[in-house]
C-alpha cells in the first residue's frame, strides 16, 4: 500500500515540484524536504530552483519570499493560517510613518516580515547575515531596524551601532525561562547554553554560543561539548540529533511549563497530510501584486548581493 510519504514523493516527481522546509518543521517533514535550512538558505534555494511548483513547509512570509524571488513559479503554502507573530507585529502603515519621521534613516528589516513590509525596506537581513548587512553601511548612516527588538539590540551590542528598533518579538523566543535554564546548568555544570538571537537579552548574556538555526547546527557538530541547552524552536532538535547522535540536547524550558512555548504554533500547523493535499490540488497558492513583487525583490536581492560579497553565500 502506498504510504503518505510515497504519495508525496510521487506527486513531486509528476508535477516537477520541490518542498522547501524550515528547521522548525516536524521531523517527518524535514526528512522529505528537497531543501532544508534557515531563512537565508531557503531564500537562496528558492531563487535557484528550476521546479514548476514550490511547496513551502514553513510560515506565510517565507512562502511570500519564495514567490518574490520566483514570480513565474507556483508557490504553495500547505496551511494559509501558518503565520508569524513577529511578522504580524508591524504593519506597512507603521513603517511608512517611521520612515516619514526619520527621513535620513535607511530601513533594514529582518526577513521575518511580510512582502508589504519589504516594499518599504532598503535591505532585508536574516539571523545568519544581520551583522554583515548592518556593517555594509557606514557607521554614520542612521538605521531603522524592524521588527525584532531582541535581535536589533543584539546587533547594536555587537556592532556598536544605535539603530532605531521596532518593538516586535517572536512569541517562542520571548518565553524561555532564564531561571529554569540556570537551574539546569547548575544541575549539569558541563552543559552549554546555545541560543538564537531572537531570544531576550538575559538569555543571550548567559549563552555560550549565539547564532542562527544553521549556525547552531554547525556549532554542535564542531564543538567538543557533549550536552547542550537549546534556546530556540524545538524543531531544530530533530536535525541536531541526526547530525550529532552521540550528543544530548535539552530544550530550553519555557516560563510556563504547561504551554509548550518552545514550539511555534504556526510552524506546527504544517503537516504531512496538508503537504499532500496542497500538492495534489495545488491549493493555497501565494498571490502577490506585480508591483509588490518588483519593489520587495529589491531589498531581498540587495541582501543576497551583500551576503555573496561577504562570503556568506555563494553564487
Amino acid at each position: 500500500m502506498e504510504t503518505l510519504k510515497d504519495k508525496i514523493l510521487r506527486l513531486k516527481k509528476e508535477k516537477n515540484a520541490v518542498i522547501l522546509a524550515h528547521y522548525y518543521q516536524t521531523g517527518d517533514i524535514q526528512d522529505i524536504a528537497d531543501f532544508l535550512g534557515d531563512s537565508l538558505q531557503l531564500s537562496q534555494k528558492a531563487a535557484g530552483t528550476d521546479a514548476d511548483i514550490i511547496v513551502f513547509a514553513g510560515v506565510h512570509f517565507m512562502a511570500e519570499t519564495a514567490k518574490i524571488l520566483c514570480p513565474s513559479k507556483k508557490v504553495l503554502i500547505p496551511d494559509p493560517e501558518a503565520g508569524c507573530s513577529l511578522a504580524d507585529s508591524i504593519q506597512p502603515e507603521d513603517l511608512k510613518k517611521l520612515r516619514e519621521e526619520h527621513p535620513d534613516h535607511i530601513v533594514i528589516s529582518y526577513i521575518n516580515t511580510t512582502a508589504d513590509i519589504k516594499v518599504y525596506t532598503d535591505v532585508v537581513c536574516t539571523s545568519s547575515n544581520a551583522v554583515e548587512i548592518v556593517n555594509s553601511f557606514p557607521e554614520s548612516q542612521p538605521i531603522i531596524f524592524t521588527p525584532d527588538k531582541n535581535m536589533g539590540d543584539y546587533i547594536n551590542r555587537l556592532t556598536g551601532r544605535k539603530m532605531l528598533l521596532w518593538e516586535g518579538a517572536c512569541h517562542v523566543h520571548e518565553k524561555f525561562s532564564l531561571q529554569g535554564m540556570l537551574e539546569l546548568k547548575k544541575q549539569n555544570p558541563d552543559v552549554k547554553i546555545i541560543a538564537h538571537p531572537e531570544c531576550q537579552k538575559p538569555i543571550l548574556i548567559v549563552s555560550d554560543f549565539i547564532g542562527s538555526t544553521a549556525a547552531l547546527l554547525k556549532y554542535i557538530k564542531t564543538d567538543s561539548n557533549h550536552t547542550y541547552i537549546v534556546a530556540t524552536e524545538s524543531g531544530i532538535l530533530h536535525q541536531m540529533k541526526k547530525e550529532a547522535p552521540d550528543k544530548v540536547f535539552i530544550p530550553a524550558p519555557p516560563v510556563d511549563s504547561s504551554c509548550g512555548c518552545n514550539d511555534c504554533e504556526f510552524m506546527k500547523k504544517i503537516t504531512m497530510e496538508k503537504i499532500y493535499e496542497s500538492l495534489l490540488y495545488e491549493r493555497y497558492e501565494i498571490h502577490l501584486n506585480e508591483d509588490v513583487i518588483e519593489k520587495a525583490a529589491v531589498s531581498i536581492k540587495k541582501m543576497l548581493e551583500i551576503s555573496e560579497k561577504a562570503g556568506i553565500i555563494k553564487k
